[in-house]
């Protein structure tokens, strides 16, 4: 390798990271370890930093994202995106093969019976093998450039291998697969996020994420479904969707073996019902059938509607329900202390799973729904993952069925629960001896928009509770790699040296972080990111935020009474004053550090709107902060300008007209900010 010239090697390194992505993602097929793949990955990577020039079109590195779109340029479709016509019903698709035979008046013919993806739509486009561009299906006829995002999905072929045509596109379906879908809320959950719905949603979020680097961190996998393009250049694929789809696996697209060829509507229902019931044991979600003419030069033939072919219709499956026993009913304590109540159910088999629980939200669910002892409840498992509880089966009533009564201890420490105004829910006011909180709290501390402890997941925090070694975040700094070292169940999933030093070295980071964010890390009640940065630049210093009357905290802006008291409540017990006294001892940052570098904008405040040329929608927010601007949400008499990006919604001009707010570009800010005072 010594004697191997830089371009060689780096052509060698591409050529072999693209043959095991291919063999890992496509044949499920793992070549070479995880370690050993990360090092070529690394040494190419590191080649082609010292010799950008020498970087190869679509280099496998691109996967791994770091590009940032302020904005997503729209892309007229070569040939329009039409949405497929859809039924419920199976006398609907009766009505579809009995008038695709009239009007094809007995030319043969097959169909293509396909798995509907539950996931985004887009269409990839190649030219010379390489891929030059991926867009969203937006309206049919526009739709979104999202290349820089498409190209981290493992199942995007950069490159394409074996015969293609020289200029054609490929659409499918971006799906998040459940695994990963579940793995990103675990992490979401662990650093106070709020859990994705569903895959669907978080596949189309994931794919308008301005950072590349982050859409890659998602797992989204892409399944192709159609391959089409400019007729003379596609003469060379075979006249069927069926061969074409296999033409496309050859070119290496991930095309699913699900994919089956029907003479017949009794074939047609017979597939429809297979996966009816088989749905639940794929790895993705799909959310019925779709149905095509296999002939292709037969679709001219059958035409299109002013929306949708002719020569294809999707099946919906209606979302599965059931009827199961309410067993009892539990409660679980939630981080900030709030209360849920969950049914625990006689177990009933629903899309796939078996279920034993379901939650019921509050106890305003509980009165709203009219759920009572021994009541059946009817199950729900649709589009999302987990099973919903959406009513009562009346033909299941007893007579002297008594209603369902909300618990008023807490289940976990016993004490009393409180139900605020406004609040549907009921919590634990117990935060600082309660278990369940006391470990939610630490995870929030340890959460990456709070103290970014990234070597302290929720698993290594429970067993350090339940260890006895932190009962408080304070704790955390008392942490020594002694105390850490041979901690665990046992030897094989205990804390090691490179743990212990990793935690210390997270523990040592923290200490920068900035005031604002401790202030958010500490968990108090409905203190949120926002609200954190609002108290802790208006006071300045923990010091006069702990001096702070309930009045002086609720003129804060957008801090209210109800945050205000929340906060004079939590620094009034001493218990709380003496682990703010530690975290200062310990070295964390108690004060804001400055970063205004003018007052040109004082007294001035924004509303910031669309999309931007030289910031990112928070830059531009932090910009206008560093210059003694202020920027609110939402526009009001008080908002001194609008700045407005590309893309701005229309309703929000509007207002700012109706309400005689000065609507500047991006231009006219950054010259607002160079006037001398």
């Amino acid at each position: 390798m010594e004697n191997t010239s830089p371009q060689a090697r780096i052509a060698e390194l591409t050529n072999l990271i693209d043959r095991y992505n291919y063999e890992y993602y496509m044949n499920d097929r793992s070549l070479v370890s995880d370690y050993e793949f990360d090092e070529l990955l690394s040494e190419l990577i590191g080649l082609e930093r010292a010799y950008p020039d020498l970087a190869m079109p679509n280099s496998p590195t691109r996967r791994v994202g770091g590009e940032v779109n302020k904005t997503f340029n729209q892309v007229a479709h070569r040939f329009p995106m039409l949405s497929l016509g859809n039924t419920y019903s199976i006398e609907e698709i009766e009505e579809f093969e009995a008038r695709t035979r009239r009007l094809l008046d007995g030319v043969p013919f097959t169909y293509t019976c396909e798995l509907k993806y539950d996931g985004v739509a887009i269409g990839l486009t190649y030219r010379h093998g390489q891929l030059v561009q991926a867009v969203t299906r937006g309206n049919g006829a526009v739709g979104d450039d999202i290349t820089a995002n498409a190209v981290t999905i493992k199942t995007v072929p950069l490159r394409l291998t074996g015969s293609y045509p020289d200029d054609f596109e490929v659409r499918g379906e971006v799906v998040y697969p459940f695994e990963p879908f579940n793995e990103m809320n675990r992490q979401r959950e662990a650093e106070g996020d709020e859990p994705f719905a569903n895959p669907r949603n978080a596949a189309s979020g994931s794919l308008k994420l301005q950072d590349s680097a982050e859409c890659a961190r998602r797992k989204l996998m892409f399944c192709a479904y159609f391959v089409m393009g400019p007729d003379e250049a596609i003469t060379q694929l075979p006249p069927t969707h069926s061969g074409r789809l296999e033409a496309a696996r050859q070119m290496g697209f991930k095309v699913l073996p699900y994919t089956a060829e029907c003479r017949n509507i009794t074939e047609i229902k017979a597939y429809i019902d297979h996966w009816d019931r088989e749905r639940w044991n794929l790895p993705f979600g799909i959310d019925g059938i779709v149905i095509k003419v296999n002939q292709v030069p037969l679709w001219d033939r059958l035409g299109l509607t002013a929306k949708s072919p002719r020569w294809a219709i999707a099946y919906k499956f209606k979302a599965e329900r059931v009827s199961t026993p309410l067993v009892s009913v539990s409660y679980q304590v939630g981080r900030t202390g709030v209360v849920t109540p969950v049914a625990n159910l006689q177990p009933v088999h629903l899309g796939g799973t078996t279920v034993r629980r379901a939650t019921l939200n509050n106890a305003d669910f509980i009165e709203k729904t009219d759920i009572r002892n021994g009541d059946w409840l009817l199950i729900e498992k649709g589009g999302e993952i987990i099973p919903k509880v959406v009513g009562v089966d009346p033909d299941h009533r007893l007579p002297d069925a008594m209603p369902v009564q909300y618990a008023d201890t807490c289940p976990e420490c016993g004490t009393a629960l409180v139900k605020a105004d406004g609040e549907a829910g009921r919590y634990c006011p117990n935060a600082d001896h309660c278990p369940p909180q006391i470990v939610g709290r630490l995870e929030h501390f340890a959460s990456r928009k709070a103290m970014n402890l990234e070597s302290l997941g929720p698993e290594r925090l429970e067993l350090l509770y339940l260890s006895g070694l932190v009962a408080n975040v304070a704790d955390l700094y008392d942490l020594t790699p002694a105390k850490l070292i041979g901690l665990g169940v046992d030897s094989s999933a205990s804390i090691q040296e490179k743990g212990a030093a990793a935690i210390m070295a997270a523990l040592d980071a923290s200490r920068q972080v900035p005031f604002e964010r401790v202030l958010f890390a500490l968990g108090i009640r409905f203190v949120g990111e926002v609200g954190a940065k609002k108290l802790a630049r208006y006071f300045g210093n923990i010091d006069a935020l702990l001096a702070a009357t309930p009045l002086e905290l609720a003129m804060v802006e957008d801090v209210g009474e109800v945050t205000a008291a929340a906060v004079s409540d939590y620094f009034a017990k001493p218990e709380h004053i003496a682990i703010v006294n530690r975290l200062r001892a310990a070295g964390l940052q108690m004060s804001v550090v400055s970063q205004q570098v003018s007052s040109a904008l004082e007294g001035k405040t924004f509303v910031v709107s669309g999309v931007f040329d030289g910031f990112s929608r928070d830059e531009i927010k932090a910009h206008i902060e560093q210059h003694g601007g202020r920027v609110s949400g939402s526009l009001s008499s008080k908002t001194t300008y609008l700045v407005a990006g590309d893309k701005m919604g229309p309703e929000k001009r509007k207002k700012a007209e109706k309400l005689g707010i000065p609507i500047i570009s991006e231009a006219e800010y950054l010259a607002l900010c160079s006037q001398t005072e």
